[in-house]
C-alpha cells in the first residue's frame, strides 16, 4: 500500500512527498468515505521510508538497497486541527526531518500538511531491523 504520490524534494536530512486525494471511497485506510487524520502517521511512516531508500541509493552511487527497519514508537503526537477527519479531494504534504540516526535506526519528526495548516505533527522513531530475532 503506498499513499503517497511523488517525492518532491529530499536532502540527506530531510523529505518532502505529496499525496493527492481525489476520492476517499476506495483509500484503504479511509472508513465509508471519511479518513481520520490519526491515518496520516502512515503517511509520515512512508515518506520515512522513501527517505531512507533515497538515501541508501544516493551512498551507493544508485545501486545501494534500503536497510530494512520498523516503526517502533511515536512520540509527541498533535492534532492541531480543529476537524478529526479529512475529506477530498485535497492536497497533502507530507514534512519529514531526520533529528537522529546511528546503525539502531532514526528519529525523524513529521508534519503532514494541508494548504499551509499542519493536521499532524511528531516524531517517529524507526529500528533497523537484523537479522537477529528481537
Amino acid at each position: 500500500m503506498c499513499l503517497l504520490d511523488e517525492v518532491v524534494a529530499w536532502e540527506p536530512e530531510r523529505i518532502l512527498c505529496r499525496s493527492v486525494l481525489n476520492t476517499l471511497e476506495a483509500h484503504p485506510l479511509a472508513d465509508r468515505g471519511v479518513l481520520p487524520l490519526t491515518a496520516l502517521v502512515e503517511y509520515a511512516a512512508q515518506a520515512t521510508a522513501a527517505h531512507g531508500t533515497l538515501l541508501a541509493r544516493d551512498s551507493a552511487g544508485g545501486a545501494g538497497s534500503p536497510t530494512p527497519g520498523r516503526l517502533v514508537g511515536l512520540r509527541d503526537i498533535e492534532f492541531p486541527a480543529d476537524e478529526s477527519t479529512l475529506a477530498a479531494p485535497t492536497t497533502l504534504d507530507v514534512h519529514v526531518e531526520r533529528l537522529m540516526a546511528d546503525a539502531g535506526g532514526s528519529i525523524y519528526a513529521f508534519r503532514v500538511v494541508e494548504t499551509g495548516r499542519d493536521l499532524v505533527r511528531g516524531r517517529v522513531m524507526i529500528r533497523t531491523v537484523t537479522d537477529e530475532i528481537v
